[in-house]
């Protein structure tokens, strides 16, 4: 006989669980009893639930295997929400373990009750309540089965204390399925063949791929469609790392904050060729300008993401690995070369502003970063303007080497996200790049890099300001900089060394790859404080609602 706390644990090793992030409670006292004992996963104990959620995330993310964050009920399951929706938006394999009061108690206010079935319904691919013992193992490779198949997502198992309590013999495993679940979309033939014709007879053709050639695991293919079809190629925010950016046919990052040839390139072409993507409007802008001269070809896993903002043009749902590697075959070997020219003449007239300035400029950084991370990093941006500075300067050869939260724009996401990472990708060098706002949301799981020896190295870009925000001020709002200033200066080396983690400050500019250099040569965590001036920004960029070809390089 075991309990159910003891299935629990055993159905987590057969979905090849060996790290769990969490945080305990009286309701999951059964689970952290049975870790204890066990040998083959390890329990990393976090300062924060949100924490947990984001270390899990980040962990799925970088090693594409199922991330698992786990809970005590009430305060220390809603802890989890922002952590889930984030990985709900970006389409993160991740099963949240939420513990609960005993069954007999939900529904009557017990103490640290909440109804996480309910809270987490729109913010989850699924979610269950487990009700009877009997049911458990069932519902636990189903949750896996779901949160890592079609589109990936969160899967939410909430477990009454009195279940996991409960002894009942352990049942023989087998693989899960789920009835009226398809785990994988039918490809149309048809419409891809409909696909390829277009793409043969394009002109002007433009791959704009996004962060599902990663899910799918099909940059090399990709690539291979592109270099067949001399196809250029602009990529998401989550697609960064799928085109090697040394390459010809790449044209970088497109959308609000990306480049401007990207853009320029997107209103240019005669057939937009979108893999992956949501054609979210941080990307599109004003949707009606967008691509105006391009006929649009859609492959998407997720029906619901077809003609949901792009009205029109050729559908297909699809995995993007298979499509892709029927694609190669169907497409004919073309010579784009003048296509090609005039979106590098795009680049020479408006290329990445690199200016020089006497203080430290944010591609500077960025460069210095490059420096010393080796070929294969995982960088872990939070979001602001640190988000886009990496984004834009740090190159990334590989996917699954650049993370942050994209849909959601969650601040605090990156030091928890690279611990994750770390412990996932143990032979690389970890990065998480935060702005001195974001640090600070998250800060607390530095004593968690701490008490593991978790070695990140956790970049804060300080300018004293949440500068994003302050950004749209300074356009939009003609300079009231409405509570974006963060006041009283926070000594970030002295609160980091209160956490138990060395830490390091550029005091100029000519320290900057010194400074780095000596923190890489430091084993285990460090904290590395760079200055940045409050007035630098993150241009051009594209207003809301405008067209995307039509972005501000400046505030004046």
């Amino acid at each position: 006989m075991k309990s159910g706390a003891q299935i629990l644990l055993d159905c987590l090793k057969q979905e090849g669980v060996d790290t769990i992030f969490g945080y305990p409670g009286g309701r999951s006292l059964l689970v952290h009893d049975a870790l204890m004992d066990d040998k083959e996963i390890r329990h990393i104990l976090v300062r924060h639930e949100q924490g947990a959620a984001h270390a899990a995330d980040g962990y799925a993310r970088t090693t594409g295997k199922v991330g698992v964050c786990l809970t005590t009920s009430g305060p220390g399951a809603t802890n989890l929400v922002t952590g889930i929706a984030t990985a709900y938006m970006d389409s993160v394999p991740m099963v949240a373990l939420t513990c609960q009061v005993p069954t007999a108690e939900i529904g009557n206010d017990a103490f640290q009750e909440a109804d996480m079935a309910g809270i987490t319904r729109p913010i989850t691919k699924h979610n269950y309540v487990v009700t009877d013992v009997k049911d458990l193992a069932r519902v636990i490779h189903e949750a896996f089965y779901i949160a890592r198949t079609r589109r990936p997502g969160p899967v939410l198992i909430d477990l009454p204390s009195d279940v996991l309590g409960a002894k009942i013999k352990p049942l023989t495993y087998t693989p899960a399925k789920r009835r009226g679940y398809q785990e994988m979309p039918t490809l149309n033939h048809n419409q891809l063949k409909r696909a390829a014709d277009l793409i043969n007879k394009a002109k002007r053709p433009l791959i704009y791929a996004g962060g599902g050639i990663t899910l799918s695991n099909s940059s090399d293919k990709l690539r291979a469609v592109a270099q067949k079809g001399q196809i250029p190629v602009t990529h998401t925010l989550m697609g960064i790392g799928i085109m090697d950016p040394k390459s010809p046919l790449s044209v970088g990052m497109l959308g609000m904050y990306g480049a401007w040839y990207a853009n320029q390139a997107v209103g240019e072409c005669d057939c937009l060729i979108a893999i992956g993507v949501r054609f979210d409007d941080r990307v599109t802008g004003k949707v009606a300008s967008f691509a105006p001269k391009a006929k649009v070809i859609h492959f998407d896993i997720d029906p619901s993401s077809i003609r949901k903002v792009v009205q029109g043009g050729v559908p297909v749902v699809c995995d993007a690995a298979e499509a892709l590697e029927q694609l190669i075959d169907l497409i004919e070997e073309k010579d784009h070369s003048e296509w090609l020219a005039q979106i590098d003449g795009y680049k020479e007239k408006f290329p990445l502003p690199r200016p020089e300035r006497d203080h430290l400029a944010p591609h500077e950084v960025m460069e210095a970063i490059a420096a010393v991370a080796g070929d294969t990093p995982v960088v872990a941006s939070d979001v602001g303007l640190s988000q886009m500075w990496t984004a834009n300067y740090l190159p990334f050869a590989g996917p699954r080497q650049y993370i942050t939260s994209g849909g959601l724009g969650t601040m605090g996401f990156a030091l928890p996200a690279a611990l994750g990472a770390a412990l996932g990708n143990p032979d690389r060098p970890i990065f998480a790049i935060n702005g001195d706002g974001a640090f600070q949301m998250n800060c607390q799981e530095l004593a968690t890099c701490a008490q593991y020896q978790i070695p990140v190295k956790c970049i804060i870009l300080n300018n004293g300001k949440l500068g994003m925000v302050r950004q749209f001020q300074r356009v939009l709002m003609k300079n009231r900089y409405a509570s974006t200033c963060l006041g009283h200066r926070v000594d970030f080396c002295m609160v980091s060394e209160g956490f138990g983690v060395k830490a390091l400050r550029v005091e100029d500019k000519s320290d900057l790859l010194a400074v780095l250099q000596q923190a890489m040569a430091i084993p285990g965590p460090v904290v590395v404080e760079v200055p940045i001036h409050p007035d630098t920004y993150a241009f051009p960029m594209v207003l809301p609602g405008s067209d995307a070809t039509q972005m501000v390089f400046d505030a004046d």
